[in-house]
């Protein structure tokens, strides 16, 4: 049982308390309509992680985006898209598809991180971005992938 003078001392937020949680909520709520209403993975946090937040319909076409390399030993690889890897996630890739697309240039610094947290590992001298297609028809892979290269990129030294 617990005394009077056990007790820990109660402290009540005041009016400029409660007034700074308000509007801290209300700013918070408000990034995040406009992050849903705009649609867009850009604003993450602040809106929706998409590829997270719905199913596949029975018919529907499937892409997959990856980075290939090709290294200067003269092998052709799948980088590892993930911060142990090439130092950039899979999902900045795919954000940023559209500007990659625009600026291939984009791709160097996938190169960049390769290059500085594999320094014993061949490097890469081209990268090309590719999205991978499956087709599903009544839920069930219809035919083989298809590739689409999307950039082509030159590293530069």
């Amino acid at each position: 049982m617990v005394t009077q003078s056990q007790a820990p001392d109660v402290v009540r937020v005041g009016r400029v308390g409660k007034t700074v949680r308000v509007l801290v909520a209300v700013a918070g709520i408000g990034l995040l309509i406009n992050g849903s209403v705009r649609a867009s993975d850009d604003a993450w946090p602040f809106g929706p992680m998409s590829q997270y937040a719905m199913s596949v319909p029975d018919d529907a076409r499937i892409d997959y985006t990856r980075v290939s390399a090709v290294t200067d030993a003269g092998t052709t690889v799948d980088v590892p898209l993930n911060i142990e890897g090439a130092g950039v996630a899979r999902a900045e890739i795919e954000a940023r598809a559209g500007e990659i697309v625009k600026d291939p240039s984009l791709l160097q610094q996938v190169a960049d991180g390769w290059a500085r947290k594999h320094p014993d590992q061949p490097k890469y001298v081209k990268l090309e971005l590719i999205r991978d297609t499956t087709q599903l028809v009544k839920g069930k892979v219809e035919g083989p992938p298809t590739s689409q290269v999307l950039a082509t990129w030159e590293v530069r030294r």
